[in-house]
């Protein structure tokens, strides 16, 4: 299996964490569990109603990892990255899909795909955006 297709879970810090408008509209139903997680070399930036993670060296945003339901996974995942406008490698304006490792509560560390800001907004948000303090949205 290649790293673009591996079931990885999916690290989650916007709409589609739990409780989120679009958790209810792509993952509710679709995971077998969501679990309190970290991810340390990105800072999250607020965007037009929902945050961007920019990736820096020295944040750490918060957020949950979802983990999505083997026999789901691919079509979920597919589902995900039309919502974020982008696929796994391929950078758009506004998000490319990336494998990062992440923390969880208990302070193992697993792999997880996330969806970190594309260059060009990583870009725009470095010079004049707002990061969100604390690093979990919402705030």
């Amino acid at each position: 299996m290649s790293a673009d297709h591996e079931r990885l879970p999916v690290f989650v810090y916007g709409t589609l964490r739990p409780g989120q408008r679009n958790y209810g509209a792509l993952l509710r139903g679709r995971t077998v569990g969501e679990e309190p997680a970290r991810m340390r070399g990105a800072v999250l930036y607020e965007g037009p109603g929902y945050p961007y993670a920019v990736p820096d060296r020295t944040g750490e945003i918060c957020g949950d990892l979802v983990f999505l339901a083997a026999d789901r996974h691919d079509a979920v995942l597919a589902s995900l990255d039309g919502l974020e406008g982008t696929a796994p490698g391929v950078a758009t304006r506004h998000y490319m899909r990336v494998e990062r490792p992440v923390l969880l509560a208990d302070g193992r560390a697993t792999r997880a795909w996330v969806y970190l800001a594309g260059e060009e907004m990583a870009r725009r948000l470095r010079a004049v955006g707002t990061p969100i303090p604390g690093g979990s949205w919402p705030a």
